[in-house]
This record gives structure tokens, C-alpha cells and sequence, in this order.
């Protein structure tokens, strides 16, 4: 059923955090709600800014609000990463119940500015949005191994939120998108005096990778919201590449579908209970 992004954030229970997880197609959405169906946890379909632009972007986003309507699971979907305010504007118009105004690579003034024009289209339409402080390095859709980008400064987070009416700030304390080049290293302290300064819920981008206790320590400290992506395309991969010699003879392609989906399903899964209370394994 489709849920507000405020009521996702607000309704969690202490020690947990949503899960969002991106889809490039209905096999990762379908998996991911009923994985959040399983475990009675409400989560977030997030298409990714470059998804949405593609020739058929607005049908993916489209069937993703169909499939979370739908569904028993309380799910949003979020246009995520984008940094064009017309783009957003046309997610919104298009069902997108959240957006990740992605203007990190702004100067500050600048990034404020486009975040508090993004929140205001979302207000008109009864959605969410989320900013970033910071700038995560990486890559949303290739994975490949990166050192941490430019850090969050926990001196300027209370202003930009007051500034920008963001619902929600992904922080940069030493995470990545797609693979870490070395054991990922967060920075505590830094997490630490971000969720001080605001009381926004926090959300870790770039989870893939990293270990399941250190995701925890990171919900006991304020985060929120957690974006996993990699590791959801590592595993529909490897279904694919592991099934489709045996599918090959007859064109079999609901069982190709229903493998990729499965395996997607077990890593949603098991993320679900690493961001439930106690992060039981």
C-alpha cells in the first residue's frame, strides 16, 4: 500500500531503520515488497535519476507506484539522485511520493537554494524530500572502488536543513556508492555531532559493503534511512549469469525472471533484519 515518506520516517520503531532499495525493473520491486511484506516492514522503491530519464523512465516509475499500491507492504517510491528541478518536477507529477534533490556538488549557498526549491514542488504535491550535505563519491549505477568524498560538516547542518525544509539528510561520514576501496572506515564522531545538531532523520547512502554491525551502530545513532543498491545488482547478476544456461532451451524466461527475483529477495530480506531492532541476523 503506498505510504507517505514522512510516515515511513516517523512511524519506525527506535532502533531500526527504513530500508530503500533501488529498482531497475518490476523483478528487484516485486522482490523488495514482498521481502517487506514478509517482514511486516514498510520500505522505499527507489528509482534512480538516470532510470527515470531513460525513453521509458516514466512507465518504470509508473509501474513501480502501481506495484507499491498493490502490494501488502507500506511502500514510497523516491526519485533518487536528481539534480535537475524539471526532472523532479515530472517524477512528482508522475506518482514519485519522494525525491532526493541531489545538489551536493553545488557550493553550499547554491545546494540550499535548489534544495528548498525541490521541497517546495514536493510540498504541492504531498511528497517528501531528501538533500544531501556533503558529497558522497562514487557511482549510483556502476560499482566500482572509491575512497570517501567530501565529508558533512555537522557545523552546517542545522542551518541548511532550517534553510531547505528537508525531510530527511543523507549524510557523508565515509560512505560510498557502489564498492569500498579498502574496509569502509565511518567517521563516529562526525555522525555523532550531525545528529546533535538536527533532529531531521539521517540516511546512509552506499550501504552496500558495509558490515552488518557497523550499519546498526549507525541506527543507534540517529540514521534513519538506509539506500542499498550494489549488492541488489551483484545478486540479480549472478542469478542471471548462474541461471541462464539452463534456461536458454526453450527461451524459459519466467524462470530467468523468477530466479533473479529470489535472489534479490534474500539480500532485502536480510537487510530487513539488519535494520530491525537489534539487527537480528
Amino acid at each position: 500500500m503506498l505510504t507517505t515518506f514522512a510516515e515511513l520516517l516517523a512511524s519506525r520503531r527506535e532502533g531500526t531503520a527504513v530500508g530503500a532499495f533501488t529498482c531497475y525493473d518490476l523483478e528487484a520491486a516485486g522482490a523488495a515488497l514482498q521481502a517487506a511484506a514478509g517482514a511486516a516492514a514498510g520500505v522505499i522503491l527507489l528509482i534512480g535519476g538516470r532510470s527515470y530519464t531513460d525513453p521509458d523512465g516514466g512507465l518504470l516509475l509508473a509501474a513501480l507506484v502501481a506495484a507499491a499500491r498493490a502490494s501488502d507492504a507500506r511502500a514510497c517510491v523516491q526519485l533518487d539522485h536528481c539534480a535537475d528541478l524539471a526532472v523532479i518536477e515530472a517524477a512528482l507529477e508522475g506518482g514519485a511520493g519522494a525525491v532526493m534533490a541531489d545538489g551536493s556538488e553545488l557550493p553550499y549557498d547554491e545546494n540550499a537554494a535548489f534544495v528548498e526549491r525541490a521541497a517546495e514542488l514536493a510540498r504541492r504535491h504531498g511528497a517528501g524530500v531528501e538533500a544531501e550535505l556533503g558529497h558522497l563519491s562514487g557511482d549510483e549505477d556502476v560499482a566500482t572502488a572509491v575512497a570517501a568524498g567530501a565529508l558533512t560538516d555537522p557545523a552546517e547542518a542545522a542551518d541548511f536543513v532550517a534553510r531547505t525544509g528537508a525531510d530527511c539528510l543523507a549524510v557523508s561520514i565515509g560512505n560510498v556508492h557502489g564498492t569500498y576501496r579498502g574496509a569502509p572506515r565511518l567517521d563516529w564522531d562526525r555522525l555523532e555531532a550531525i545528529r546533535s545538531a538536527v533532529a531531521t532523520p539521517l540516511s546512509l547512502h552506499g550501504a552496500s559493503g558495509i558490515p552488518d554491525e557497523m550499519v546498526q551502530r549507525t541506527i543507534a545513532t540517529g540514521v534513519g534511512k538506509i539506500n542499498v543498491n550494489t549488492e541488489l545488482r551483484t545478486a540479480y547478476l549472478g542469478a542471471t549469469a548462474e541461471t541462464l544456461p539452463a534456461v536458454l532451451e526453450g527461451s524459459r524466461l519466467n524462470a530467468l525472471h523468477a530466479a533473479q527475483s529470489a535472489a534479490v529477495e534474500r539480500v532485502v530480506a536480510a537487510k530487513l533484519r539488519a535494520f530491525g531492532p537489534g539487527g537480528v541476523p
